[in-house]
């Protein structure tokens, strides 16, 4: 199946944590970096989810928030660093690729904060994405 997410992270399954409706989802990404999905519970089942579990955790680029170094203090559970490599400046948006272990992800971001940020391929990054804002697919 294609999809038009363009982030698409491989991973296992590390650890899962069910409520009564929602899981939280621990993933460790093939560069080793560990990633937070909270999803339904149904969604676990009918993935088939277990520790040892392959899987891609899917973010859209809309949902990839970016930082110019690691940030404190704040509920998103997911920071992943890495390093610019690429940015696309459009009259409103801005599309920032970023280099993480193991991958690589993509930004959506408006052109203001890119260059309030001073982004350019080389600058070092955190992305910066909420658990609810990442879905499973079973690799």
């Amino acid at each position: 199946m294609s999809l038009s997410i363009r982030n698409q992270l491989p991973g296992t399954v590390t650890a899962i944590a069910t409520g009564e409706v929602m899981a939280s989802v621990k993933v460790s990404l093939t560069g080793g970096q560990e990633l937070t999905a909270a999803v339904t519970l149904d969604a676990v089942r009918d993935l088939g989810l277990g520790t040892g579990s392959e899987v891609r955790a899917l973010v859209k680029a809309t949902e990839v928030a970016l930082a110019t170094g690691p940030v404190s203090g704040l509920s998103i559970r997911n920071q992943l660093p890495g390093t610019v490599s690429e940015v696309a400046t459009g009259g409103a948006m801005a599309g920032v690729k970023v280099a993480v272990a193991g991958g690589e992800l993509t930004a959506a971001i408006t052109a203001d904060a890119a260059t309030e940020l001073g982004l350019k391929a080389g600058t070092p990054v955190v992305a910066l994405i909420k658990a609810t804002e990442v879905s499973l697919a079973a690799a």
